[in-house]
């Protein structure tokens, strides 16, 4: 039990914009995407894929926020392991965020 003892390295302010922001992201995601079912079963496919996407999209956004934060805290400690650390959090972020257009993109 002494591994969830660890607290993360940012001030109270921090974790308190970090959490509205995870909070914030969420609402907006789960919020916007509703999956109503239809007679079309291609419409009914359309608006789960909708959905999953918008949950993927919220975890790239947790992650996106997340780099950012660990970028911040590199430069702030001047820790080049945990900057490469937050540039690949946030690149994957970005990747996980525009992922549906980064299909549609490749499949044309």
């Amino acid at each position: 039990m002494k591994h969830f003892k660890k607290k993360l390295p940012m001030g109270r302010k921090t974790r308190k914009a970090f959490a509205a922001y995870v909070t914030f992201v969420l609402c907006m995601t789960l919020g916007a995407a509703t999956a109503l079912a239809t007679s079309d079963p291609i419409a009914v496919v359309n608006n789960l894929s909708n959905f999953i996407f918008g949950l993927i999209r919220a975890v790239g956004m947790i992650m996106l926020g997340f780099g950012i934060v660990q970028v911040g805290l590199s430069l702030k400690s001047h820790d080049p392991s945990q900057r490469a650390n937050g540039f690949l959090t946030l690149a994957g972020g970005v990747v996980i965020t525009f992922a549906k257009e980064i299909l549609t993109l490749i499949t044309g």
